[in-house]
Protein backbone atom coordinates (compact mmCIF):
# COMPACT_ATOMS: atom_id res chain seq x y z
CA UNK A 1 0.00 0.00 0.00
CA UNK A 2 1.16 3.40 -0.74
CA UNK A 3 2.24 5.72 2.13
CA UNK A 4 0.89 9.54 1.87
CA UNK A 5 4.38 10.29 2.50
CA UNK A 6 4.86 9.53 -0.95
CA UNK A 7 2.02 11.45 -2.35
CA UNK A 8 3.10 14.28 -0.25
CA UNK A 9 7.09 14.53 -1.23
CA UNK A 10 6.09 14.26 -5.16
CA UNK A 11 3.16 17.15 -4.45
CA UNK A 12 6.14 19.25 -3.02
CA UNK A 13 8.43 18.21 -5.67
CA UNK A 14 5.84 19.82 -8.35
CA UNK A 15 5.31 22.97 -6.36
CA UNK A 16 8.97 23.30 -6.01
CA UNK A 17 9.75 23.24 -10.03
CA UNK A 18 8.86 25.60 -12.65
CA UNK A 19 9.07 23.12 -15.40
CA UNK A 20 5.97 21.67 -16.98
CA UNK A 21 7.85 18.79 -18.43
CA UNK A 22 9.21 18.12 -14.42
CA UNK A 23 6.02 18.15 -13.25
CA UNK A 24 5.12 15.73 -15.58
CA UNK A 25 7.64 13.59 -15.27
CA UNK A 26 7.39 13.30 -11.37
CA UNK A 27 3.88 12.55 -11.24
CA UNK A 28 3.52 9.64 -14.01
CA UNK A 29 6.39 8.12 -12.06
CA UNK A 30 4.18 8.39 -9.26
CA UNK A 31 1.09 7.50 -10.55
CA UNK A 32 2.68 4.38 -12.53
CA UNK A 33 2.85 1.86 -10.12
CA UNK A 34 -0.59 2.74 -7.66
CA UNK A 35 -2.95 0.04 -7.71
CA UNK A 36 -6.16 1.37 -9.57
CA UNK A 37 -8.26 2.08 -5.71
CA UNK A 38 -4.96 4.18 -5.17
CA UNK A 39 -5.28 6.14 -7.91
CA UNK A 40 -8.36 7.31 -7.59
CA UNK A 41 -7.84 8.72 -4.63
CA UNK A 42 -4.55 10.15 -5.15
CA UNK A 43 -5.35 11.77 -8.06
CA UNK A 44 -7.34 14.26 -6.74
CA UNK A 45 -5.30 15.13 -3.84
CA UNK A 46 -2.57 16.13 -6.26
CA UNK A 47 -5.31 18.36 -7.69
CA UNK A 48 -5.75 19.97 -3.92
CA UNK A 49 -9.30 18.21 -4.45
CA UNK A 50 -11.10 15.07 -2.21
CA UNK A 51 -12.84 12.66 -3.67
CA UNK A 52 -15.75 12.72 -0.75
CA UNK A 53 -16.15 16.53 -1.51
CA UNK A 54 -15.78 19.03 0.59
CA UNK A 55 -15.96 18.29 4.31
CA UNK A 56 -17.69 20.33 7.26
CA UNK A 57 -14.04 20.50 9.03
CA UNK A 58 -12.58 24.25 10.41
CA UNK A 59 -9.30 25.58 10.68
CA UNK A 60 -9.70 25.39 14.62
CA UNK A 61 -11.00 21.76 14.73
CA UNK A 62 -7.60 20.79 12.57
CA UNK A 63 -4.82 22.95 14.36
CA UNK A 64 -7.08 21.51 17.93
CA UNK A 65 -6.46 18.09 16.39
CA UNK A 66 -2.75 18.07 15.25
CA UNK A 67 -1.81 20.02 18.40
CA UNK A 68 -2.07 16.34 20.36
CA UNK A 69 -0.38 14.66 17.18
CA UNK A 70 3.08 13.61 18.47
CA UNK A 71 4.05 13.23 14.26
CA UNK A 72 5.95 9.73 14.84
CA UNK A 73 3.83 7.84 12.24
CA UNK A 74 2.79 7.29 8.53
CA UNK A 75 -0.56 7.09 7.06
CA UNK A 76 -1.29 4.90 3.53
CA UNK A 77 -3.83 6.85 0.97
CA UNK A 78 -6.55 4.34 2.05
CA UNK A 79 -6.47 5.07 5.36
CA UNK A 80 -6.72 8.58 4.88
CA UNK A 81 -9.11 7.94 2.12
CA UNK A 82 -11.02 6.19 5.13
CA UNK A 83 -10.84 8.94 7.45
CA UNK A 84 -12.44 11.42 4.98
CA UNK A 85 -15.12 9.23 4.30
CA UNK A 86 -16.17 8.58 8.12
CA UNK A 87 -16.01 12.80 8.27
CA UNK A 88 -18.35 13.22 5.43
CA UNK A 89 -20.86 10.17 7.47
CA UNK A 90 -20.70 12.25 10.55
CA UNK A 91 -24.28 14.29 11.39
CA UNK A 92 -26.81 15.05 14.07
CA UNK A 93 -26.15 15.60 17.29
CA UNK A 94 -22.73 15.24 18.58
CA UNK A 95 -21.79 15.76 15.24
CA UNK A 96 -18.65 18.37 15.63
CA UNK A 97 -17.01 15.71 18.87
CA UNK A 98 -17.41 13.33 16.67
CA UNK A 99 -15.37 14.99 13.55
CA UNK A 100 -12.78 16.16 16.41
CA UNK A 101 -12.33 12.43 17.20
CA UNK A 102 -11.72 11.14 13.86
CA UNK A 103 -9.26 14.22 13.20
CA UNK A 104 -7.45 13.45 16.23
CA UNK A 105 -7.10 10.02 15.04
CA UNK A 106 -5.68 10.53 11.80
CA UNK A 107 -3.34 13.17 12.92
CA UNK A 108 -2.18 10.86 15.47
CA UNK A 109 -1.18 8.52 13.02
CA UNK A 110 0.24 11.01 10.92
CA UNK A 111 3.99 12.21 9.99
CA UNK A 112 4.58 16.43 10.30
CA UNK A 113 4.63 16.44 6.76
CA UNK A 114 1.63 14.63 6.35
CA UNK A 115 -0.22 16.55 8.69
CA UNK A 116 0.46 19.92 7.05
CA UNK A 117 -0.48 18.29 3.41
CA UNK A 118 -3.67 17.43 5.36
CA UNK A 119 -4.61 21.07 6.74
CA UNK A 120 -4.26 22.20 3.49
CA UNK A 121 -5.90 19.68 1.79
CA UNK A 122 -9.01 20.12 3.68
CA UNK A 123 -9.18 24.17 4.16
CA UNK A 124 -8.73 23.95 0.41
CA UNK A 125 -5.60 26.23 0.07
CA UNK A 126 -3.62 23.40 -1.34
CA UNK A 127 -2.51 25.15 -4.53
CA UNK A 128 0.69 22.64 -5.79
CA UNK A 129 1.00 23.26 -9.39
CA UNK A 130 -0.75 20.22 -10.58
CA UNK A 131 -3.91 21.52 -12.05
CA UNK A 132 -5.59 19.00 -14.34
CA UNK A 133 -4.32 19.99 -17.64
CA UNK A 134 -1.14 18.73 -16.40
CA UNK A 135 -2.68 15.93 -14.49
CA UNK A 136 -4.01 14.93 -17.94
CA UNK A 137 -0.41 14.74 -19.70
CA UNK A 138 1.10 12.83 -16.54
CA UNK A 139 -1.76 10.04 -17.00
CA UNK A 140 -1.05 9.72 -20.24
CA UNK A 141 2.58 9.69 -19.75
CA UNK A 142 2.80 7.04 -17.00
CA UNK A 143 0.55 4.59 -19.46
CA UNK A 144 2.64 5.53 -22.45
CA UNK A 145 -0.82 6.74 -23.98
CA UNK A 146 -1.20 10.30 -25.86
CA UNK A 147 -2.28 13.20 -23.97
CA UNK A 148 -5.12 14.07 -27.04
CA UNK A 149 -6.49 10.65 -26.88
CA UNK A 150 -6.82 10.91 -23.16
CA UNK A 151 -7.95 14.27 -22.52
CA UNK A 152 -10.63 13.39 -24.81
CA UNK A 153 -11.77 10.31 -22.75
CA UNK A 154 -11.69 12.61 -19.25
CA UNK A 155 -14.03 15.16 -21.28
CA UNK A 156 -16.43 12.67 -22.39
CA UNK A 157 -15.87 10.84 -18.81
CA UNK A 158 -16.63 14.05 -17.01
CA UNK A 159 -13.70 13.22 -14.68
CA UNK A 160 -10.08 11.98 -14.81
CA UNK A 161 -9.99 9.39 -12.05
CA UNK A 162 -12.04 6.68 -14.24
CA UNK A 163 -9.59 7.10 -16.90
CA UNK A 164 -6.42 7.13 -15.56
CA UNK A 165 -7.65 4.24 -13.41
CA UNK A 166 -8.38 2.25 -16.42
CA UNK A 167 -5.67 3.02 -19.04
CA UNK A 168 -3.18 2.52 -16.49
CA UNK A 169 -4.46 -0.70 -15.71
CA UNK A 170 -5.73 -1.71 -19.33
CA UNK A 171 -3.44 0.70 -21.83
CA UNK A 172 -4.94 1.93 -25.17
CA UNK A 173 -7.34 -0.41 -24.89
CA UNK A 174 -9.50 0.90 -22.03
CA UNK A 175 -9.56 4.05 -23.89
CA UNK A 176 -12.53 2.46 -26.25
CA UNK A 177 -14.84 2.56 -23.19
CA UNK A 178 -14.74 6.01 -23.15
CA UNK A 179 -17.18 8.04 -25.69
CA UNK A 180 -20.09 10.28 -26.55
CA UNK A 181 -23.25 9.06 -24.83
CA UNK A 182 -26.50 10.63 -24.44
CA UNK A 183 -27.32 11.20 -20.67
CA UNK A 184 -23.72 11.02 -20.07
CA UNK A 185 -22.72 14.74 -19.25
CA UNK A 186 -19.09 15.93 -21.30
CA UNK A 187 -17.29 18.55 -19.98
CA UNK A 188 -17.93 21.93 -21.24
CA UNK A 189 -15.19 23.63 -23.35
CA UNK A 190 -13.86 26.95 -21.70
CA UNK A 191 -12.85 30.45 -23.33
CA UNK A 192 -9.73 32.87 -22.78
CA UNK A 193 -10.00 36.22 -21.90
CA UNK A 194 -9.77 38.85 -24.66
CA UNK A 195 -8.92 42.75 -23.87
CA UNK A 196 -11.20 43.94 -26.22
CA UNK A 197 -13.31 43.18 -29.51
CA UNK A 198 -10.21 44.80 -31.74
CA UNK A 199 -8.05 41.88 -30.18
CA UNK A 200 -10.76 39.45 -30.22
CA UNK A 201 -11.03 39.74 -33.87
CA UNK A 202 -7.16 40.48 -34.94
CA UNK A 203 -6.98 37.02 -33.27
CA UNK A 204 -9.84 35.17 -34.55
CA UNK A 205 -9.91 37.00 -38.33
CA UNK A 206 -13.85 36.07 -39.47
CA UNK A 207 -15.59 35.04 -36.04
CA UNK A 208 -18.79 34.19 -34.95
CA UNK A 209 -20.23 36.85 -32.18
CA UNK A 210 -22.56 36.01 -29.86
CA UNK A 211 -23.66 37.53 -26.61
CA UNK A 212 -22.56 36.43 -23.51
CA UNK A 213 -25.13 36.19 -21.02
CA UNK A 214 -24.50 35.83 -17.23
CA UNK A 215 -26.35 32.47 -16.37
CA UNK A 216 -25.78 29.28 -15.13
CA UNK A 217 -23.97 26.86 -17.68
CA UNK A 218 -26.16 23.91 -18.97
CA UNK A 219 -25.84 20.87 -20.91
CA UNK A 220 -28.72 19.52 -21.98
CA UNK A 221 -29.34 16.05 -23.65
CA UNK A 222 -32.50 14.90 -25.66
CA UNK A 223 -33.78 11.71 -26.25
CA UNK A 224 -37.13 11.30 -27.35
CA UNK A 225 -39.51 12.86 -24.72
CA UNK A 226 -36.48 11.92 -21.92
CA UNK A 227 -34.77 15.20 -21.18
CA UNK A 228 -31.69 15.42 -18.81
CA UNK A 229 -29.74 18.65 -17.52
CA UNK A 230 -26.83 19.40 -15.90
CA UNK A 231 -24.43 22.10 -14.87
CA UNK A 232 -21.05 23.17 -15.59
CA UNK A 233 -19.86 20.24 -12.71
CA UNK A 234 -21.58 17.54 -14.52
CA UNK A 235 -24.58 17.85 -11.55
CA UNK A 236 -27.78 16.66 -12.91
CA UNK A 237 -29.75 19.72 -12.68
CA UNK A 238 -33.13 18.49 -13.94
CA UNK A 239 -35.56 18.34 -11.46
CA UNK A 240 -35.28 22.02 -10.87
CA UNK A 241 -35.65 23.26 -14.11
CA UNK A 242 -38.91 22.00 -15.89
CA UNK A 243 -39.14 25.22 -18.45
CA UNK A 244 -35.99 24.15 -19.99
CA UNK A 245 -37.31 20.47 -19.97
CA UNK A 246 -40.13 21.62 -21.61
CA UNK A 247 -38.49 23.96 -23.77
CA UNK A 248 -36.16 21.04 -25.07
CA UNK A 249 -38.91 18.11 -25.58
CA UNK A 250 -40.32 20.75 -28.31
CA UNK A 251 -37.97 20.55 -30.55
CA UNK A 252 -38.23 18.63 -33.91
CA UNK A 253 -35.10 16.96 -33.27
CA UNK A 254 -35.31 13.15 -31.38
CA UNK A 255 -31.46 13.30 -30.21
CA UNK A 256 -29.78 16.14 -28.96
CA UNK A 257 -26.72 17.25 -27.02
CA UNK A 258 -26.89 21.01 -26.66
CA UNK A 259 -24.48 23.69 -24.57
CA UNK A 260 -26.02 27.02 -23.65
CA UNK A 261 -27.11 29.17 -20.72
CA UNK A 262 -30.18 29.07 -17.90
CA UNK A 263 -30.85 32.49 -17.02
CA UNK A 264 -33.59 34.44 -15.12
CA UNK A 265 -34.91 37.41 -16.82
CA UNK A 266 -36.88 40.10 -16.06
CA UNK A 267 -40.48 41.06 -17.95
CA UNK A 268 -38.59 43.69 -19.89
CA UNK A 269 -35.98 41.00 -20.83
CA UNK A 270 -33.01 42.47 -18.71
CA UNK A 271 -31.45 39.85 -16.51
CA UNK A 272 -31.67 39.60 -13.01
CA UNK A 273 -28.76 39.51 -11.05
CA UNK A 274 -26.48 36.27 -11.34
CA UNK A 275 -27.19 34.84 -7.51
CA UNK A 276 -31.25 35.06 -8.84
CA UNK A 277 -30.64 32.23 -11.50
CA UNK A 278 -28.26 30.44 -9.06
CA UNK A 279 -30.80 30.07 -6.43
CA UNK A 280 -33.12 28.02 -8.63
CA UNK A 281 -30.40 25.86 -8.50
CA UNK A 282 -29.26 25.84 -5.13
CA UNK A 283 -32.32 23.42 -3.72
CA UNK A 284 -35.08 21.08 -5.16
CA UNK A 285 -37.71 23.45 -3.70
CA UNK A 286 -38.00 26.90 -4.46
CA UNK A 287 -40.62 28.34 -3.10
CA UNK A 288 -40.79 31.80 -5.57
CA UNK A 289 -39.58 29.88 -8.50
CA UNK A 290 -42.61 30.81 -10.32
CA UNK A 291 -41.97 34.46 -9.44
CA UNK A 292 -38.52 34.05 -11.43
CA UNK A 293 -38.90 31.43 -14.53
CA UNK A 294 -35.77 30.70 -16.24
CA UNK A 295 -34.78 31.29 -19.73
CA UNK A 296 -32.74 29.06 -21.91
CA UNK A 297 -30.28 30.01 -24.64
CA UNK A 298 -28.01 27.77 -26.39
CA UNK A 299 -24.84 28.18 -28.39
CA UNK A 300 -23.74 25.10 -29.63
CA UNK A 301 -25.04 21.93 -30.81
CA UNK A 302 -22.88 18.73 -29.84
CA UNK A 303 -25.14 15.64 -30.96
CA UNK A 304 -28.31 16.17 -33.42
CA UNK A 305 -30.00 12.72 -34.05
CA UNK A 306 -27.23 10.14 -34.27
CA UNK A 307 -24.02 12.49 -35.51
CA UNK A 308 -21.68 13.56 -32.90
CA UNK A 309 -20.13 16.99 -34.03
CA UNK A 310 -18.14 17.71 -31.85
CA UNK A 311 -15.28 17.62 -34.60
CA UNK A 312 -17.07 19.78 -36.37
CA UNK A 313 -16.50 23.21 -37.22
CA UNK A 314 -18.75 25.74 -35.74
CA UNK A 315 -20.23 27.43 -38.59
CA UNK A 316 -21.50 23.37 -39.06
CA UNK A 317 -22.13 23.27 -35.24
CA UNK A 318 -24.30 26.38 -35.17
CA UNK A 319 -26.01 25.55 -38.30
CA UNK A 320 -27.36 22.72 -36.55
CA UNK A 321 -28.55 24.41 -34.18
CA UNK A 322 -30.69 26.73 -36.05
CA UNK A 323 -31.92 23.99 -37.58
CA UNK A 324 -32.43 21.94 -34.55
CA UNK A 325 -33.95 24.79 -32.62
CA UNK A 326 -36.78 27.95 -32.49
CA UNK A 327 -34.86 31.27 -32.94
CA UNK A 328 -35.85 32.20 -29.44
CA UNK A 329 -33.97 29.22 -27.73
CA UNK A 330 -30.90 29.71 -29.94
CA UNK A 331 -28.24 32.78 -28.25
CA UNK A 332 -28.54 36.00 -31.21
CA UNK A 333 -25.07 35.81 -33.10
CA UNK A 334 -23.44 37.30 -36.04
CA UNK A 335 -20.71 36.24 -37.97
CA UNK A 336 -17.78 39.23 -38.91
CA UNK A 337 -14.55 40.21 -39.68
CA UNK A 338 -15.85 43.77 -39.58
CA UNK A 339 -14.81 45.39 -36.64
CA UNK A 340 -17.60 48.21 -36.54
CA UNK A 341 -20.44 45.65 -36.52
CA UNK A 342 -18.57 43.97 -34.08
CA UNK A 343 -17.95 46.72 -31.96
CA UNK A 344 -21.92 47.03 -32.16
CA UNK A 345 -22.90 44.09 -31.47
CA UNK A 346 -20.69 44.18 -28.32
CA UNK A 347 -22.57 47.60 -27.30
CA UNK A 348 -26.08 45.93 -27.80
CA UNK A 349 -25.19 42.69 -25.37
CA UNK A 350 -24.24 45.52 -22.81
CA UNK A 351 -27.25 47.76 -23.59
CA UNK A 352 -29.48 44.37 -23.25
CA UNK A 353 -27.74 44.47 -19.38
CA UNK A 354 -25.49 40.94 -20.38
CA UNK A 355 -21.75 40.54 -19.50
CA UNK A 356 -20.46 41.41 -23.14
CA UNK A 357 -19.59 38.74 -26.36
CA UNK A 358 -17.95 35.41 -27.14
CA UNK A 359 -15.60 35.16 -30.15
CA UNK A 360 -15.60 32.23 -31.92
CA UNK A 361 -13.69 30.94 -34.19
CA UNK A 362 -15.08 29.37 -37.08
CA UNK A 363 -13.15 26.56 -38.29
CA UNK A 364 -12.36 25.50 -34.84
CA UNK A 365 -14.03 21.78 -32.94
CA UNK A 366 -15.33 21.90 -29.74
CA UNK A 367 -12.48 21.06 -27.29
CA UNK A 368 -14.71 19.30 -24.41
CA UNK A 369 -12.58 20.43 -21.13
CA UNK A 370 -10.29 22.48 -22.48
CA UNK A 371 -9.64 26.09 -22.62
CA UNK A 372 -8.98 27.08 -26.29
CA UNK A 373 -7.99 29.78 -28.21
CA UNK A 374 -10.79 29.37 -30.47
CA UNK A 375 -13.33 31.01 -27.91
CA UNK A 376 -12.22 34.34 -26.40
CA UNK A 377 -14.24 36.30 -24.16
CA UNK A 378 -14.74 40.14 -24.14
CA UNK A 379 -16.28 41.68 -21.29
CA UNK A 380 -16.52 45.15 -19.67
CA UNK A 381 -15.09 45.21 -16.15
CA UNK A 382 -15.01 47.62 -13.40
CA UNK A 383 -13.06 48.78 -11.00
CA UNK A 384 -12.61 50.12 -7.66
CA UNK A 385 -9.98 51.46 -5.63
CA UNK A 386 -9.84 49.29 -2.26
CA UNK A 387 -7.33 48.84 0.77
CA UNK A 388 -5.24 45.19 1.28
CA UNK A 389 -6.46 44.03 4.90
CA UNK A 390 -4.37 40.85 5.22
CA UNK A 391 -2.73 37.99 2.34
CA UNK A 392 -2.13 34.88 2.27
CA UNK A 393 1.18 32.65 1.66
CA UNK A 394 1.20 31.66 -1.54
CA UNK A 395 1.84 28.27 -2.56
CA UNK A 396 3.87 26.82 -5.72
CA UNK A 397 5.75 28.81 -7.33
CA UNK A 398 4.46 31.62 -5.02
CA UNK A 399 5.68 30.08 -2.30
CA UNK A 400 7.78 32.21 0.15
CA UNK A 401 5.20 35.28 -1.23
CA UNK A 402 2.53 36.97 0.13
CA UNK A 403 -0.15 36.44 -2.72
CA UNK A 404 -3.82 36.25 -1.83
CA UNK A 405 -5.27 39.51 -1.12
CA UNK A 406 -7.82 40.41 1.55
CA UNK A 407 -9.60 43.50 0.11
CA UNK A 408 -11.98 46.55 2.35
CA UNK A 409 -13.80 49.22 1.08
CA UNK A 410 -13.67 52.16 3.64
CA UNK A 411 -16.79 52.67 5.98
CA UNK A 412 -17.00 56.31 5.78
CA UNK A 413 -19.42 55.95 9.27
CA UNK A 414 -16.88 54.21 11.30
CA UNK A 415 -13.52 55.02 9.25
CA UNK A 416 -13.20 51.04 9.09
CA UNK A 417 -12.48 48.95 6.29
CA UNK A 418 -15.29 46.43 5.04
CA UNK A 419 -14.14 42.77 3.25
CA UNK A 420 -15.81 42.36 0.35
CA UNK A 421 -13.09 39.04 -0.88
CA UNK A 422 -9.85 37.87 -2.02
CA UNK A 423 -7.83 38.15 -5.19
CA UNK A 424 -4.47 36.61 -5.97
CA UNK A 425 -5.13 37.03 -9.91
CA UNK A 426 -3.40 39.41 -12.10
CA UNK A 427 0.00 39.74 -9.83
CA UNK A 428 3.15 39.53 -11.58
CA UNK A 429 5.93 38.51 -10.09
CA UNK A 430 7.44 42.32 -9.37
CA UNK A 431 4.26 42.99 -7.80
CA UNK A 432 4.35 40.10 -5.58
CA UNK A 433 8.13 40.42 -4.69
CA UNK A 434 7.17 44.32 -3.62
CA UNK A 435 3.89 43.98 -1.57
CA UNK A 436 5.30 41.09 0.45
CA UNK A 437 7.94 43.40 1.46
CA UNK A 438 5.34 46.43 2.42
CA UNK A 439 2.91 43.77 3.94
CA UNK A 440 5.73 42.40 6.18
CA UNK A 441 6.33 45.92 7.01
CA UNK A 442 2.81 46.54 8.16
CA UNK A 443 2.18 43.44 10.00
CA UNK A 444 -0.08 43.11 13.13
CA UNK A 445 -0.50 39.65 13.72
CA UNK A 446 -0.49 36.58 12.05
CA UNK A 447 -1.19 32.66 12.04
CA UNK A 448 0.14 29.73 9.59
CA UNK A 449 -1.52 31.00 6.54
CA UNK A 450 -2.08 34.87 6.59
CA UNK A 451 -0.12 38.04 7.60
CA UNK A 452 -2.82 40.72 8.42
CA UNK A 453 -1.89 44.56 8.46
CA UNK A 454 -2.48 47.79 8.37
CA UNK A 455 -5.21 49.42 6.04
CA UNK A 456 -2.95 51.63 4.08
CA UNK A 457 -1.91 49.76 0.63
CA UNK A 458 -4.80 50.82 -2.06
CA UNK A 459 -4.90 48.58 -5.01
CA UNK A 460 -7.03 49.15 -7.78
CA UNK A 461 -9.24 46.02 -8.58
CA UNK A 462 -11.11 45.26 -12.10
CA UNK A 463 -14.13 42.75 -11.19
CA UNK A 464 -16.84 41.83 -13.39
CA UNK A 465 -19.76 41.83 -10.89
CA UNK A 466 -20.85 42.09 -7.56
CA UNK A 467 -23.52 39.39 -5.13
CA UNK A 468 -24.96 38.98 -2.57
CA UNK A 469 -22.74 37.37 0.40
CA UNK A 470 -23.32 36.50 3.93
CA UNK A 471 -19.63 35.28 4.28
CA UNK A 472 -19.02 39.22 4.34
CA UNK A 473 -19.77 41.63 7.13
CA UNK A 474 -20.87 43.61 4.01
CA UNK A 475 -23.25 41.59 2.46
CA UNK A 476 -21.54 41.72 -0.92
CA UNK A 477 -18.84 40.06 -2.62
CA UNK A 478 -16.71 40.83 -5.65
CA UNK A 479 -16.66 38.20 -9.00
CA UNK A 480 -14.09 37.50 -10.95
CA UNK A 481 -11.61 40.13 -9.00
CA UNK A 482 -8.08 41.01 -10.28
CA UNK A 483 -5.42 43.28 -9.48
CA UNK A 484 -5.02 46.04 -12.11
CA UNK A 485 -2.16 47.60 -10.09
CA UNK A 486 -1.45 49.23 -7.12
CA UNK A 487 -1.83 52.98 -6.40
CA UNK A 488 0.84 54.60 -4.28
CA UNK A 489 -1.00 58.37 -5.42
CA UNK A 490 -4.27 57.33 -2.99
CA UNK A 491 -4.21 57.03 0.72
CA UNK A 492 -6.70 54.66 2.57
CA UNK A 493 -9.24 57.36 3.19
CA UNK A 494 -9.26 57.88 -0.50
CA UNK A 495 -10.24 54.19 -1.18
CA UNK A 496 -13.57 54.14 -2.71
CA UNK A 497 -16.22 53.57 0.21
CA UNK A 498 -18.96 50.50 0.92
CA UNK A 499 -21.73 53.07 0.03
CA UNK A 500 -20.10 53.24 -3.85
CA UNK A 501 -20.03 49.25 -3.81
CA UNK A 502 -23.47 49.05 -2.83
CA UNK A 503 -24.59 51.56 -5.15
CA UNK A 504 -23.17 50.33 -7.86
CA UNK A 505 -24.83 46.29 -7.02
CA UNK A 506 -27.92 48.48 -6.59
CA UNK A 507 -28.05 49.64 -10.33
CA UNK A 508 -26.78 46.20 -11.33
CA UNK A 509 -30.35 45.22 -10.08
CA UNK A 510 -32.54 48.26 -11.93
Amino acid sequence: MTALAELVRVSGQVAATPSRLAKIRALADFLRPLAREEIEIALPYLSGDIRQGKLAVGYASLQAARAHAAGAASLTLQEVDQAFAALKQVKGKGAAERRSAVLRELFARALAMEQDFLVRLIVGELRQGALEGIMVEAVAAAAFLPAADVRRAVAYAGAIAPVAAAVLGGGAAALAQFSVQLMQPVLPMLAQPAADMPAALAALGTALVEWKLDGARVQVHKRGEEVRIYTRNLNDVTSRAPEIVSAVRSAAARELILDGEAIALRADGRPHPFQVTMSRFGSQQDPRAAERPLSVFFFDCLLRDGTVLFDHPTRERRAALSAALPTALVTPAVVTADLGEAQRFYEQALGAGHEGVMAKALEAPYEAGRRGAAWLKVKRARTLDLVVLAAEWGHGRRRGWLSNLHLGARDPRTGDFVMLGKTFKGLTDAMLEWQTHEFLKRETRRDQWTVQVRPELVVEIAFNDLQESSQYPGGLALRFARVKGYRPDKRPEDADTIDTVRRIYQESLA
